[in-house]
């Protein structure tokens, strides 16, 4: 086309530059009849190279705003399917529907790593789609007609935002499940809380508050013993009352220890269990084996939550007993988790009540608690903690 166009312009100018040649001569000559032919020549083959470029020029622009046109149509096509596709819940489908309306091709996801066993011909391309470097499928298309390089560019952009809205798509899932995973802790938490609570309130209850009660009481007693001149009396009442009164000190001093040990915080997680084991023995005349060093390797939050589930489990066994053996065993999983063993031989089952307490517990590390029953009687707790709470 550009070859006959210019072979045109050069013939017209070649007539051009002869009617010029003729009407020169036509006045060098001073033969006007020659000289108006010449001129008549020139001015008509002006008038048509003229209208030649006003024509030419006019179709360029025509198929210059056609092709803008198709490709204005193309590019609103290209956003409505990229609507469809952020839009759809499997996207990586959706595209396949979008890829054969747009190139009127037929369109297949490839798995990651797949490609046809032969080399894609002219009519059909294979454009990856990738999310942080790692490929997720192929878009493969085929039609009757050749892909141009247009075509290609074009499949490229569909696809690459095909990959992004498909990474968007998990990621929002993900959150979606972390959020539904942190509302259920947060929950498991303040539930754990409240029962820890009500354990404090109910132990102070017992304890403390009764035997303040019963010293309150003595001093009455001591008090009226006095105002009438029993001195003998008095000093007998008072002097169980003192007794009473250091004991629930020591009872105190017992439950702030429990809440928060010393050891633990100063010296670490397995001579704060040591001291709790030690404590019990010699209290009760109980044999006890324990192997607690693994537990070093927890976040300081989790030693102490998983103190206080050894300490339970512990009193447990010593109000269901006393046992006679006792064992705190933790160690690491082959997946790289926590366990905890606490077993004795004590008889009797323990209450449900309790073993709920203990499994919410466990449940606020992301852990597991099962039971056990021993062969001889007693039973077994188990705790398991993920791999990611040995990280601390």
């Amino acid at each position: 086309m550009r070859f006959d166009s210019a072979s045109r312009l050069g013939a017209l100018a070649l007539v051009f530059g002869a009617a010029a040649v003729v009407a020169v001569v036509g006045l060098a000559t001073k033969n006007a009849l020659l000289t108006w032919v010449g001129l008549a020549c020139a001015v008509g083959i002006a008038a048509l190279f003229a209208t030649y470029l006003i024509v030419t020029e006019r179709r360029r622009h025509e198929a210059a705003e056609e092709e803008l046109t198709s490709e204005a149509q193309f590019l609103e096509s290209l956003v409505d399917s990229m609507a469809s596709i952020a839009a759809a819940d499997d996207v990586l489908g959706e595209t396949c529907v979008q890829a054969e309306r747009l190139f009127e091709a037929k369109a297949r996801m490839l798995r990651p790593g797949e490609r046809p066993r032969r080399a894609p011909a002219e009519n059909a391309i294979v454009i990856p789609l990738k999310a942080r470097e790692e490929e997720i499928g192929a878009l493969r298309l085929t039609r009757g007609r050749a892909f141009d390089r247009d075509d290609v560019v074009r499949a490229t952009v569909l696809a690459d935002f095909a990959a992004r809205e498909y990474e968007n798509a998990r990621l929002l899932a993900e959150a979606q499940v972390r959020e539904v995973e942190r509302s259920r802790l947060t929950d498991q938490l303040i539930t754990a809380e409240q029962d820890e609570r009500r354990r404090l309130a109910n132990e102070l209850h017992d304890s403390a508050v009764q035997s303040l009660s019963g010293i309150a009481l003595l001093l009455d007693a001591g008090l009226n013993s006095i105002a009438q001149g029993r001195d003998e009396e008095a000093r007998e009442i008072i002097g169980r009352a003192l007794v009473r009164h250091r004991a629930t000190i020591g009872e105190l001093r017992d439950l702030s220890f429990h809440l928060e040990p010393v050891v633990l915080r100063d010296q670490g997680f397995a001579p704060a269990v040591r001291a709790l084991t030690d404590q019990i023995a010699i209290e009760h005349g109980v044999r006890i084996e324990l192997d607690a060093d693994a537990g070093e390797q927890l976040a300081e939050k989790t030693q102490a939550a998983l103190y206080q589930i050894i300490r339970e489990a512990l009193n447990q066994a010593i109000r269901r007993g006393p046992p006679e053996t006792l064992s705190v065993v933790v160690r690491r999983t082959d997946e790289g988790g926590i366990e905890t063993c606490i077993s004795d031989n004590a008889p009797g089952e323990r209450r449900r009540r309790s073993l709920d307490e203990l499994v919410e517990r466990a449940r606020t590390l992301n852990g597991d608690l099962t039971f056990e029953p021993g062969e001889n009687g007693g039973t077994t707790v188990r705790v398991v903690l993920p791999p990611y709470a040995a990280a601390g």
